[in-house]
């Protein structure tokens, strides 16, 4: 997609006595020319629009915040172990991006007619799609926030002063109602030509509608929406799990939303963050002990189940696939890269050896692309939504409804379970008379670590205040002091019921409304 860079600024505006004040600039661009004067304007502006989805960072780091890994220093630190305020620099961060990114929709959608020559099914197409990033935006703040202001216009900073919350109920009904409308107008194609690969389908506003759903509880809509996906999309699972997180995958079938980065134009570097110090990194961010336990057995049992055959000598012989493709541990590295150092387990990235390794023992591989420039700058896309989450919604619907039976499963679960490597029949047949729930519950876990969901899945699930509560471990180390049964313990954490099922309310906006926006519970 065409890269737009656009800024609005009163100061570019000429004063003058003899000159009304909405002359534009004769030497540049301005809000009051950009619009009416230049045919690629909708285009350029909705590229805007997408430059505001959730980033790599705010992706990968939102698994810090959850019972799958540790940050060992920033603010993200401090969501994770429930030390943070009504001043917690991080919230304030996710808020302004997000609105941010509302605001450029609603420019949009304010302007669009004033585009000269606009074909008519573009302009459709075009507002559709703002439409449903806007949805998106509000689905962001609505899982983390509540209840929040809910714009449809840009607004002024007076307007800003006076803005109110409305319920958490009310933003939901919202984001429902205005992805609806836009299936039903269906102005968004099912799959794009090359060159505009990357942008939200049909498919997208349909699984960003029944993500809505998920976390409100409707599991009725749930199945409705992703039954609707899995029938008529043609969607299929990517080959490999392994290679999915790679650039040559990027733009497959499997991904509906997806992050777009490019080399040199726009780059992340979150392998910064997660790789060892042999490879340039400095693994702020990394897997804990809980995460790692969870995955299961080739045979399909958890490792503490009787007759798994889990031996903690070799604990990570027999296990499921996506363990090695998702964390690095001792005997598991990255594919070799030109210039990439294999990691030295021995030594610099060894536990407690610099304090730039882990400060668990794991280090994440999921995300590793070799193909990064210098300073492990990365083009690699973060990709938001896939095609197996969808899946696993549907699954998950079915048993809380108590309707996931063998079709069911076959259809969902199954399919995941081969596709990341599972070969038994005790993995994958349905499992008749086991807890259903807890088995899609922790197979989303090991399908989607590292992609922005466990967070967001122990709020819905209202399991935070067990998980998020006493020490978190890592590695075994057998020693005594500072351990628990072996396991070093990492970090005390808090999780207060209370509160913490939400964000506070940044208290710089609450400061800029005149704490006219009512404050969370308990903070």
């Amino acid at each position: 997609m065409k890269k737009l860079i656009y800024t609005l600024s009163l100061s570019a505006l000429v004063l003058s006595a003899c000159v009304p004040l909405d002359t534009p600039p004769y030497d540049r661009e301005t809000d009051l020319t950009f619009w009416s004067e230049d045919p690629d304007a909708a285009k350029d502006a909705l590229n805007t629009c997408y430059t505001y989805l959730t980033d790599m960072y705010e992706l990968v780091y939102s698994d810090g915040m959850s019972d799958n890994a540790y940050v060992k220093g920033g603010q993200n630190q401090a969501i994770g172990n429930g030390k943070y305020g009504t001043s917690e620099g991080y919230v304030y961060d996710v808020w302004n991006r997000h609105y941010a990114g509302i605001r450029a929709c609603n420019e949009l959608l304010k302007n669009i007619d004033l585009v000269p020559g606009l074909d008519a099914a573009l302009k459709a197409r075009f507002m559709a799609e703002a439409r449903t990033l806007r949805a998106w935006n509000y689905y962001e703040l609505y899982v983390r926030f509540g209840g929040v202001p809910y714009l449809t216009t840009p607004v002024s900073i007076a307007d800003a002063r006076t803005a109110t919350r409305e319920s958490a109920r009310s933003i939901a009904q919202k984001i429902e109602t205005e992805l609806q409308e836009v299936i039903d107008g269906n102005a968004l194609p099912a799959s794009y030509e090359a060159a505009d690969k990357g942008r939200v389908t049909k498919w997208t506003a349909r699984a960003i509608l029944a993500r809505t759903y998920l976390f409100e509880g409707n599991f009725e809509k749930v199945k409705e929406i992703t039954q609707d996906i899995m029938s008529n999309s043609g969607i299929a699972l990517y080959p490999s799990y392994a290679d999915l997180f790679t650039v040559a995958a990027e733009q497959c079938d499997e991904i509906l939303l997806a992050t777009q980065y490019m080399p040199i134009s726009r780059e992340q570097n979150i392998m910064y963050n997660t790789l060892p110090p042999s490879m340039g990194g400095y693994s702020n961010l990394a897997p804990l002990k809980s995460l790692v336990d969870s995955y299961i057995m080739l045979n399909g049992k958890a490792i503490a189940e009787a007759g798994s055959g889990y031996d903690p000598a070799n604990p990570w012989n027999g296990r499921d696939p996506r363990l090695a493709a998702t964390v690095m541990y001792p005997g598991n590295s990255y594919p070799g890269a030109s210039g990439a150092i294999e990691p030295d387990w021995a030594g610099r990235d060894a536990f407690n050896s610099t304090s730039d390794v882990t400060p668990t023992g794991y280090y994440i591989r999921k995300w590793w692309d070799p193909t990064y420039r210098l300073t492990l700058q990365s083009g690699l896309n973060a990709i938001i939504i896939r095609y197996a989450d969808v899946l696993l919604m549907n699954a998950e619907a079915h048993a809380e409804l108590g309707s996931l039976d063998e079709t069911v499963w076959n259809a969902t679960v199954r399919k995941i379970r081969e596709r990341a490597g599972f070969t038994e029949a005790s993995a994958l047949d349905f499992p008749a008379g086991a807890d259903l729930k807890a088995i899609v519950r922790n197979e989303r876990r090991s399908e989607l670590a590292f992609e922005g969901s466990r967070r967001t899945d122990i709020i819905r699930w209202k399991t935070a205040e067990t998980v998020l509560n006493g020490w978190c471990h890592g590695m075994y180390t057998g020693e005594t002091v500072g351990t628990d049964e072996g396991f070093v313990r990492i970090e005390q954490r808090q999780f207060d019921a209370s509160k913490h099922y939400l964000w506070p309310i940044p208290q710089k906006e609450r400061d800029l409304t005149n704490n006219s926006l009512e404050q969370n519970p308990n903070w």
